[in-house]
């Protein structure tokens, strides 16, 4: 999974929001890093609906435009569970790797 729709899951983990939320929300998260534009969000959102990830809450209109609110569905919850541990097991493999390095380089230049 792309960090992108990793970051909506997570979004909407907490609580439902619509789009513009999201894109907020996301790029408060990211530290700036990923900011989502129009179009690439309603990508995810349709590809995250279409397999099941999340689901539309509610929709209101404000100022006659249609607002959707989308919501982590429980199949969305499992697998932002499964990403978040493989990225804990990527994350772990990573440090140990540069323990090790690390140490090698010390040993060496010593």
């Amino acid at each position: 999974m792309r960090e992108p729709a990793f970051l909506v899951l997570t979004v909407l983990a907490a609580e439902a929001r619509h789009g513009y939320a999201v894109v907020e929300e996301v790029h408060r998260i990211s530290e700036g890093r990923v900011r989502l534009h129009t179009g690439s969000l309603y990508a995810i959102l349709d590809r995250l609906h279409g397999a099941g990830l999340i689901e539309v809450q509610r929709e209101e209109v404000v100022a006659s435009r249609l607002r959707r609110y989308y919501q982590l569905s429980a199949a969305g919850a499992g697998r932002l569970a499964e990403e978040t541990e493989a990225l804990r097991r990527h994350a772990n493999a990573a440090a140990a790797g540069l323990r090790r390095f690390r140490a090698n380089h010390q040993t060496g230049a010593a």
